[in-house]
């Protein structure tokens, strides 16, 4: 360990502490969707695909967030389950994507995940028409480290593309914790794991490096992503998924099928922790990506940025300009040319992990 790395250490230890020790613990279950690392899991899909599995069964779900890079104070809501109540610079990009994505599901901001609870529990059940037989259940956005809250699942997402990076904590690698804490892991998802589902994993190709990484196991090959797990949680259930594209969405709302890419010449560009998979997910639907514009994570975009875009599109002769749901969250209030489309991704898993999460009380 690094001198940075010890000093990170030395106060991740201090934080985790005094956290632990101030625990606070709500009356209702609560699920903790979470990393080891900065940026790039895909935990916003995934706690959208939980939110509405939830209320499928009969839950009243509220997501609990920070709304990282948001500017308002919390608690507050972002949004009561009818879409945002608050604008992107506001409740952050991730959070406001989850208000646009979900309705029937209240989303609460608050760096104090604990307070954040009880003050939706004391809002929504203020009015006789919001107190239901169903059962509350929140979901705790982006939890693995907020320990000041207790939860009564913990649910692990590692990406399969770049699980760890360099397997160093920040700020020399991308680890906000030591590996070995993957054992507090109640359940494992390793995501971005396309067609491995219900089949015995084979191999899958680290697209920053070209080296090819193994899922499962063989001697033969050494440690496997699966063997690393193991090796400090022997008993967490592990589920492969896939963050699946569905379709592409003009600026006016209207949804196209994925194939309109295919073989046409396209501009991509995006602001999130892992671009890589973007561009493969771009390439996976034949599109011919001329050019590959990243931006930092949470990027907030300005005008110099959209002229950037538009004048490289017009170079690379790009009939169309593709980005994510995160970032078009963020470019709404530009003027945007016509053929700019964002692409809409599901999170695919297997239904045994529903029944894992929701079988447990």
């Amino acid at each position: 360990m690094g001198p940075l790395e010890f000093i990170y250490y030395l106060g991740y230890s201090f934080k985790k502490s005094r956290s632990l020790k101030n625990q606070e613990r709500l009356p209702h279950k609560v699920i903790s969707v979470g990393n080891l690392t900065v940026g790039g899991t895909g935990k916003t899909p995934a706690v959208i695909a939980i939110a509405e599995e939830a209320r499928k069964r009969g839950y009243l779900p509220c997501i609990l967030t920070r709304g990282y890079k948001g500017k308002a104070k919390g608690p507050c809501f972002i949004s009561k389950g009818k879409g945002p109540l608050l604008s992107v610079d506001q409740a952050g990009d991730e959070a406001s994507l989850m208000a646009e994505r979900l309705r029937g599901i209240p989303i609460v901001k608050g760096s104090d995940r604990y307070e954040a609870g009880i003050f939706a529990l004391r809002e929504l059940t203020s009015q006789p028409s919001a107190i239901s037989h169903q059962p509350f259940l929140f979901i705790l956005d982006d939890g693995f480290q907020h320990w000041r809250l207790y939860r009564d699942m913990d649910i692990l997402l590692i990406d399969s593309i770049n699980p760890f990076g360099n397997n160093k904590l920040l700020p020399s690698g991308i680890l906000r914790e030591p590996l070995s804490e993957i054992k507090r892991a109640d359940i494992i998802v390793l995501t971005k794991t396309p067609d491995l589902q219900g089949k015995t994993p084979l191999l899958f190709s680290d697209y920053r490096s070209g080296i090819p990484a193994r899922v499962d196991s063989d001697p033969a090959d050494g440690p496997s992503l699966i063997d690393k797990i193991r090796k400090y949680n022997p008993f967490a259930p592990i589920y492969c998924s896939e963050h699946e594209p569905v379709s592409l969405r003009t600026l006016s709302g209207n949804d196209l099928p994925l194939n309109v890419l295919s073989g046409k010449a396209v501009l991509a560009f995006c602001g999130i922790g892992n671009p890589s998979s973007f561009k493969d997910t771009l390439l996976r639907m034949q599109a011919e990506v001329k050019e590959f514009i990243v931006f930092r994570d949470h990027h907030r975009y300005g005008s110099r940025d959209m002229e950037r875009v538009r004048k490289i599109a017009g170079q690379c002769n790009a009939g169309w300009i593709v980005t994510t749901e995160k970032d078009i969250i963020r470019l709404k209030e530009f003027d945007l040319p016509e053929n700019v489309l964002s692409l809409s991704i599901h999170f695919r898993v297997d239904n045994a992990f529903y029944g894992k999460i929701f079988s447990e009380g």
